[in-house]
């Protein structure tokens, strides 16, 4: 029996070629129907099911995300996006444009048929242009993750002919909307491979094919134990002390004594102390992230024990900018940013908790205390003026946005400190807030941005917190921020290499 297709999209004489490709579409759909499918009948119509509102997807990238690998993340954050972007546009587009009915099941043995069959159009297959959004978006940042889910995601699409639920062109119609949503997504938050920081200005640093020469200092308590040991099996030659935070700074003094490369593995603050070592001694930097956020290593695209042996075997490396504070007898370097205000409380308070609840729930529970407290905007003179200040944003080098994504450095050799500072006011909770939505704008009513080389803030109040790197320390009185340009060497995998 020929499934019964909308009337309106069946006009004789007018619509040839429609007409044969809905009779072909029909003839496909009853010789899925009659055929026999080894193996499926236990399989497909559960996963059918277990697709329906994006379950099965949003368990997927749940799985992904246990990986703990930044590019994993990115891939399950982007296959979502995609499959939302999808999801929207089949429900509010899709559906009521061509409102083509549903297949009719007497062809289909009743072993294959869904328990609840769906009321809404057959044209196109919302199933299906979730499976291809997701699994594109996946495989757009991820290839790896990308072809594991690919074979779900065709099982998902092709189930839907054999539960009788779907005509092949809707399944194909969605899955080429799905494909084209994630292409979308991907135009408006650009991969990170499409993205590489520039190759400059490349520096001369010693290629270590085994490694030997190579001694890695890590934090033991930044979790990093699996990543040093791929790197121990990528270099086995290489050295590796494996530390508590407290030892961490003399392991590197010792490390920088006897290595003709140091390597460090941990969070930021603890790349930070590596990298004041190897400045000091004038060696180069190995960085190993192995830490919650890992700016320093991520934009120097630096995500896996993989990108770094590379660098070291083929002796790729860089020269880096360093930023430097100075207030009296206190003073250090950054590699990533430096902040007055509230941001230095809201670190003290996140590392309070982050050992008993982990590190992104104490960053939230931070937020909300810091947020919701009493307090007076820090009191600071900036170009000769004083000026209440909320927060005092200083990058190494300038943070950028691309598309809708948050904040990134693409050059780590600019010569510029990105200064941002949110004014003092009332609702210091709805300034901040503000000011992150403001974005790349220069100049808002809260927010303001400039570019130098060089800062000097007096009138700093005593007891005032200054956060450098995730560290906190106290500062008074006049507070000198500068850049240091090419400082720093350090290894990273240069494009075409």
């Amino acid at each position: 029996m020929t499934p019964d297709v909308d009337l309106t999209l069946l006009k004789p004489g007018r619509h040839a070629v429609r007409d044969t490709l809905l009779a072909l579409d029909c003839r496909l759909f009853e010789f899925a129907a009659a055929r026999n499918w080894p193996l499926a009948e236990p399989v497909l119509p559960r996963l059918s099911r277990s697709a329906n509102h994006g379950v099965l997807w949003f368990a997927a990238a749940s799985a992904m995300t246990a990986s703990r690998t930044p590019r994993a993340r990115r891939a399950a954050a982007r296959g979502l996006a995609s499959l939302s972007l999808a999801s929207l546009t089949i429900n509010t587009l899709g559906k009521r444009s061509v409102r083509r009915t549903r297949p009719v099941l007497d062809p289909v043995p009743l072993v294959r048929r869904l328990k609840r069959q769906p009321i809404t159009t057959s044209f196109p297959s919302g199933h299906s242009a979730s499976a291809a959004a997701f699994a594109a978006g996946v495989a757009l940042e991820s290839p790896a993750w990308g072809a594991a889910v690919a074979p779900i995601a065709w099982s998902v699409a092709l189930s839907r002919v054999y539960t009788g639920v779907h005509f092949p062109s809707d399944v194909l119609a969605g899955a080429a909307l799905g494909v084209g949503a994630a292409y979308a997504v991907r135009g408006m938050v650009p991969t990170r491979a499409q993205i590489v920081p520039p190759a400059r200005p490349r520096a001369e640093v010693p290629a270590l094919p085994d490694g030997e020469g190579l001694v890695v200092v890590a934090n033991d308590a930044a979790g990093s134990a699996d990543r040093v040991h791929a790197l121990q099996d990528a270099l086995p030659g290489c050295e590796v002390v494996e530390c508590r935070p407290e030892d961490v700074p003399a392991e590197l003094e010792k490390a920088a004594a006897r290595a003709r490369v140091l390597g460090v593995c941990g969070g930021d603050g603890t790349v930070n102390a590596a990298a004041e070592v190897a400045l000091r001694h004038d060696l180069p930097l190995a960085v190993l992230p192995g830490g919650t956020l890992n700016h320093f290593a991520y934009d120097l695209g630096l995500e896996s024990a993989g990108d770094l042996a590379k660098a070291v075997r083929g002796g790729e490396g860089v020269r880096v900018d360093a930023g430097r504070f100075s207030c009296g007898d206190a003073k250090g370097i950054f590699l990533n940013t430096c902040s007055l205000g509230v941001y230095p409380e809201l670190v003290r308070e996140r590392d309070r908790w982050s050992r008993r609840i982990g590190g992104w729930p104490a960053g939230v529970l931070a937020a909300l205390r810091v947020l919701r407290a009493d307090r007076h905007p820090l009191e600071a003179e900036f170009r000769g003026r004083a000026h209440p200040l909320w927060l005092l944003f200083v990058g190494n080098g300038t943070y950028q946005r691309v598309g809708l994504t948050p904040g990134r450095r693409h050059d780590l050799a600019d010569g510029q400190l990105d200064v941002r500072v949110v004014h003092g006011g009332r609702r210091p909770a709805v300034r901040l807030l503000a000011a992150a939505l403001a974005g790349p704008l220069t100049r808002s009513p809260v927010h303001a941005a400039v570019q130098v080389g060089r800062l000097r803030l007096a009138g700093v109040a005593p007891g005032s917190l200054l956060a450098y790197d995730g560290e906190v320390t106290r500062v008074e009185g006049e507070v000198t921020l500068e850049k240091l340009p090419e400082a720093l060497t350090v290894y990273r995998p240069l494009p075409g290499n």
